[in-house]
Order: structure tokens, then sequence, then C-alpha cells
């Protein structure tokens, strides 16, 4: 059967759904026979390349395609769209489809220059880029290099070489071959052409052919399937692909592309645990869901475990997981066939019941004995009832429940103490706070008080919860999982990293993780190694946005000034060298000289956009509480404007949105509002109070990735909206690059 490629769309017009049905009908027809007369694929008169055709999917709308036959017995065909006759015919005139002679990457090419070089080259010549050395030739790049070592179009070296300002490199790169633009931004970012090469998978330099034939057409089908080429080009697998491509008219709701550099941590395997890091928007959740799909395509019968920190996160992976493949075959229960989309307390709590036999023998190794109960969650009031029941002998710097939840959860529960001997003997690296033998008797009476209280309700927390889970699994029972995945694991507890490394045999591709230090805006530092999971050189970090803008990144980075961050191998996390491929406009921050004057500008700047033909469900209004989203929300429509507080993922259609700055990790909108930035609301007092040193710094470096998280939401534009005093939270220097 013929192979059908999706090539990239964006020079086809937009067609309404009953045209995207008649396209789908055409290609799902050539798919199974294209010598069926009535398709009509004809090759066209004085093209630049004759594999090109036309296509009829009715009396008046044409498909361009290329037909590469190759040494196969049935032919490929990439799919570049839909025209009207006459103008299919004059897009296919000009379209070829080449192979890269210096890096073998099949490329679509048009014979016209695109709009872009002529607009920046105007600039140029206009004088508009300011007097100073050009970025590429600044980083020792030459047309020649860029050309006969790398591969890029000539006439876009020559302009990159010249460009000055960044931006005008973004937008130069946004709009060439899509891996010409990935390797400008590369380029740019500081990478030498051989790490550029690398990411993209360019090992050799391939004869060039200088006529079509047979064996050129076997070279392009090849080409297509280069790492960097599928950037431009995927292949349909299957006919429900095709019919999600061609009817949804959104190639990006069932396809995620990925760069040469995300796809290899997708195919590729490792004999251990395996990490890898990245600021927002660098796509790791993306090679989360696409490695979790090879996977179970690879073995439908695969046990696999996609996980992450909250039950929100982990219905948005597998919606996503679902929009990727439909077809996927999902698991129901632990150690079923088939992808198992939980989060990491929901996998912990469906664990204990279906082993819960073994549930009581670990509870005592856990807690020390107590009763079997354990059905319920133990109060958030808990530790603040055991400080005052138990905690008279406690220094004041001490009598904090922040202090007792870090304490219990990253030294007392992985290190399975459950006496006041045991306590006195360990090792308490990270938490900062000296504790003398009389303050370790203290701070063990409360929490013997905590466990007491927690025993005779019957209930565990959810730390205690994941520990037990993990000592049931290491207790002969043989792991339920042949691979687990994590999203966001930087927010994952001691215990939750016990309960992982319990749940999967050591061995290959046993645990993938996916995690960013400079969003960790829940739990604890942890380091990994300490907890069984062994990464052992097994890591690497994507640096390249997708997603945001440079002028948004840039803002978003500049948060993060002044504290240090390290990872989940105890290693320094730096974002200075983090990049975007796009470009728009800088950030705006507006100083309101009232709330009422600030709910004015917050309702202006929606309307604005709205007026603009921005969708309202692509606007997200980002507030630090509940409680203030829902004053924006009455304030909004007290100014005619409508605004939906939401509380989790499902983000409705029609109107713009208002969540939490938390609710929103893990989402993006084209546009953001911050709303409410001032010095009294972030950092949010009630968050410091009672603190010691070490827990109030790592409170404010929560704080600071909470708005980090926040202002890399943001696609297209971002507005920073306070009353009064800034926060000390925001960028000193927004837009420094």
């Amino acid at each position: 059967m013929p192979q059908i490629i999706l090539g990239p769309q964006q020079h086809a017009p937009q067609v309404d759904g009953s045209v995207r049905g008649k396209a789908y009908s055409f290609l799902a027809k050539l798919a199974e026979n294209d010598a069926l007369p009535g398709l009509h694929v004809e090759p066209i008169a004085q093209s630049v390349d004759p594999r090109v055709r036309t296509g009829r999917v009715d009396q008046f709308w044409r498909a361009v395609l290329f037909k590469v036959q190759g040494h196969a017995e049935d032919a490929m065909y990439v799919y570049l769209g839909v025209w009207p006759h006459d103008d299919a015919i004059d897009f296919a005139k000009k379209a070829r489809l080449q192979v890269n002679p210096v890096n073998g990457i099949a490329e679509l090419l048009l014979s016209e220059p695109e709009p872009v070089h002529a607009t920046v080259a105007a600039d140029q010549g206009r004088g508009r880029v300011p007097a100073a050395e050009p970025i590429m030739r600044r980083l020792g790049h030459s047309v020649e290099a860029l050309v006969d070592d790398l591969g890029l179009d000539r006439a876009l070296a020559e302009l990159a070489v010249e460009v000055v300002d960044p931006d005008d490199l973004v937008t130069l790169a946004n709009e060439a071959v899509a891996w010409q633009g990935a390797a400008l931004i590369d380029l740019a970012a500081g990478k030498s052409l051989d790490q550029v090469k690398g990411s993209l998978g360019i090992d050799a330099e391939p004869e060039p052919h200088e006529e079509v034939s047979a064996d050129e057409d076997e070279e392009l089908a090849t080409a297509l399937t280069h790492p960097a080429a599928r950037m431009q080009f995927a292949f349909v697998e299957d006919d429900a692909a095709l019919r999600r491509a061609i009817e949804d008219g959104d190639f990006d709701a069932w396809r995620v592309f990925l760069h040469p550099e995300q796809r290899k941590y997708v195919e590729r395997s490792w004999n251990g645990p395996f990490r890898l890091s990245g600021g927002a928007g660098t796509g790791k959740t993306v090679v989360v869901l696409h490695r979790a799909h090879r996977l179970a395509r690879k073995n439908p019968n695969a046990r696999i475990l996609l996980t992450t920190f909250n039950k929100t996160l982990a219905e948005s992976l597998q919606r996503d997981l679902r929009t990727l493949d439909p077809t996927i075959r999902l698991a129901s229960t632990v150690g079923g066939p088939g992808v198992l989309v939980r989060g990491v307390d929901s996998a912990v709590r469906a664990v204990l019941q279906q082993l819960q036999d073994a549930v009581p023998a670990a509870i005592v190794r856990v807690l020390g004995d107590r009763t079997s109960e354990s059905s319920r969650i133990t109060s958030q009031h808990a530790w603040r009832d055991a400080i005052a029941d138990a905690g008279d002998t406690l220094p004041e710097a001490l009598r904090s429940p922040v202090f007792f939840q870090a304490e219990y959860a990253t030294v007392v529960l992985p290190n399975r103490i459950t006496s006041v001997e045991e306590y006195a003997r360990v090792r308490r690296p990270g938490r900062g706070v000296a504790l003398d033998r009389a303050s370790r008797t203290a701070v063990w009476s409360v929490i013997s008080a905590y466990r007491l209280n927690a025993g005779i309700q019957g209930t565990v927390d959810f730390a205690e919860a994941a520990a037990i889970a993990a000592e049931v699994l290491a207790a002969g029972q043989a792991p339920p999982f042949d691979h687990v995945l994590v999203d966001e694991g930087q927010d994952l507890g001691p215990t939750h990293w016990q309960f992982l490394r319990a749940s999967v045999g050591e061995g290959q591709d046993d645990l993938f993780i996916a995690e960013d230090a400079h969003q960790r805006i829940y739990g604890y530092r942890v380091v990994l190694g300490r907890y069984g999971v062994r990464i052992v050189g097994r890591s690497q970090r994507l640096r390249l946005n997708y997603r945001t803008t440079a002028q948004n990144l840039r803002y978003a980075v500049n948060v993060l000034e002044g504290i240090d961050f390290v990872d989940l191998e105890e290693l320094p996390e730096d974002v200075t060298d983090y990049h975007s491929a796009r470009t728009g406009p800088a950030p705006r921050t507006v100083q309101a000289p009232s709330l009422s004057e600030a709910f004015d500008q917050a309702a202006a700047s929606v309307t604005g956009w709205l007026e603009a033909g921005v969708r309202p469900e692509t606007i997200g209004i980002l507030v630090r509480t509940e409680q203030a989203g829902q004053q924006l929300v009455r304030a909004l429509q007290d100014r005619g404007g409508a605004a939906r507080f939401v509380s989790d993922k499902n983000v409705p259609e029609g109107k713009p949105v208002v969540m939490t700055m938390h609710r929103a990790k893990g989402m993006e909108f084209a546009r953001v509002l911050l709303f409410g930035t001032d010095a009294s609301s972030l950092p949010a007092p009630f968050l410091l109070a009672g603190l010691t040193d070490v827990d109030r710094e790592d409170a404010l470096r929560r704080e600071k990735s909470l708005l980090y998280v926040a202002a890399s939401r943001a696609r297209d534009e971002l507005v920073v909206i306070w009353t009064g005093e800034p926060s000390q939270l925001l960028p000193r220097t927004p837009g420094a690059p």
C-alpha cells in the first residue's frame, strides 16, 4: 500500500470541515490504491520538480503532493494540503522536494524566496538594526561554514550572518525550513557547528545527485526519515491517524513535532534510570508522552505507569496521550497491560488496595506498632495539634508545622525510623538546622504524638502512604510495572521515589524522569541517589523553548535571578543558556495606583485581545489565590467583560480563563495576564510566618518558581499588573537578554 506522509501545511489555505472530509477521503483512497482513475493524480507541466503531482479532491479543490517511488513496490506520497484548482497548479509548479546535498535531510523548498527574507533584509538596509557586530560573526560563523559544513540555504545564511538583533534572528528562523531555523537558534545560543550537527542527527555528507532517477528517489525516501526531516514530514501509520489529521484540521492536535534532539530521547534505550531536565516550554512532557506511546506500540502487553505529581496533571497527560493516539491501550489496574496514567498518590492508593493483605506488616515497618487502618488521609492541621500536645520542650525556632512536615518527609520516613534512639543517630543531610540530643528528643516527642493521633483515627498522610506502598512492594512482591515514566519529577517527595523505584524492576528502560528544578512549587529538595534511583551519568538537558517567545522567556528567566537551584542529582541548575525559537512583543508591566484601576487595566487588556480576534479560552489570567481569582472575575463582569474561574485544567470554550498560578502548571495560553503581583501578595505572607531560616529560604525559592511557572505560560504576549509596591519576586532587570 502507498505510504502517506504529511508535509508542512503552512502554505496551504485554511479550509472548512467539508473540504477536510473530502481531503481525507481522497488520501484514504490513495493509501489503498494510487492507480484508481478517479483520483486523477497527475504530473504538472513546467514544474521545478518532476515529482510534484495534483490530485482531484472534488471539482474545485486539488491536493498538492509529491510522488517518491524509490525501489519499493509502493510509492510514498508527501501531502502538502489542498488549494483551489488554479492555485494548486501555481503552487505545485514552484514547490521542490530535495535532499540537502550536505547533510542528507529532505527539505521542501519554493522557487520564490520567503517574504521574511526580503523583510529582514529591507529592515537592515534601512538601518533599523543598531550598529553592532552581527551575532553569527561574533560567534565565529561564516556564510561558507553555514552553507558548506552545515547545509543551510545560501540566501538564508547570507542574511543570518548580518543580523544583529536577536529577535530578528528568531523571526528569520521561524520562516526558514524547520531544521534550518532550529540550527540558527542553537548557533545563536552559543552551540558550535559540531554540537548543532550532533543535535540534528547530521553524521555524514552524502554524495549529490544531479538527475532524478530511481536511485535518487531511493535517496529521497531515506532522507524523509532523517531525524531532522521529521520536523517537517510525518509518516501516517494508519487510517485512523490520517482521519484525525485531516478532519480535525489541526495537525498539532494529534502529532507534536519533535526536534531531533527530543526524538532521540523518545527512541533510545538505557540500561537503568534516565533523567531529562529542561526549562519551561522545552518539550519535556512531549517527550514523555511520545516515549510512553512508543513503548506501548513496541509491546502492547507492556505494563507502563505514566505518572506525575497530582491528579489534575495526570488527567491532562491522559487527554494528551489519547489525542496523540486514540487507539492506545490504557490500563485500568496496577499491573495490567497498557499505559496506566495516574497521579503518584493515586498510584500509591491503587497498590495499597490491590495488595492490602501485605499492608499491616508494612505499616509496622514504617510507622511502628499501631492500628493497620489506613484508609483515610491525616488532617492538614495534625502537625499543629501535635506541637500543641507535645511541644512544650521544643526550642521556639522549631515550633512550626512546616519544619515538622519537612523533617518527617525527608528524614524520618525515608529512613523508616520508629524510635527516638534511631532518630538520635540518623544523618540529616540538607536540613540546615542542627539538632543536639535534647532537641532531637523534643522533636521526637511531637512526631510520636502525631503518629499516635493518626493511629487512633486510622489515618496516614500522603508521604506515609507512599512509604508503606514501597515497603509492600519491597517485601517479596513482583514489581507491577515494566516501565515507569515520570513527568514533573521535581515535585515528588522522597517516599514517592522509593515507591516508584520499587514499582519497576531494575533494568532496561525502567525509569524515565522529566524534571525542572526551577519549576518546583511543591515538596522539598530531593537527591535521587539517596532513595535508590541512581542515574550514574544517564542525564541530559533540553535548552530550546518551543512555546514561549524570546521576550517572555527573558522575563520569566529573570524572575529566578538571585536564587541558586540544584537538580535531582544535586548539581547546579542554570537557565542562562535557555533560548527560544519564537519572537514577539516585550512583556508589558503596569503599576496601578489603586485596586480599582488595576481591575480597569485588566479589563482593558482582555478586551483589547478579544477585539483583536484572540480566542477567549486562549487568554489566561493568573492569580496567587482562589479568593483573588473570584474577586477578579466579579470585577471583570462589573466592567462588562466575561471571564470564568477554573479550578482544574478542563478549560471551557467561550470565555477568558481565570485560575491560580498553581493550577496553571503544565498549561499554556496565547495571552497571559499576571494579576496581583504586588508586595503584599507575592510571596504569600502566610507561607513565611514562623519558619526557620532554611525553611524560609526554601519557601521563597518555591514562590519564585511559582512566578516563573506563571510567566512562562504565556506563548505570545504577557502583561503583569500590580497595585502599589511591586513584589520583590518580580525581575529587577525584566528586559535583559
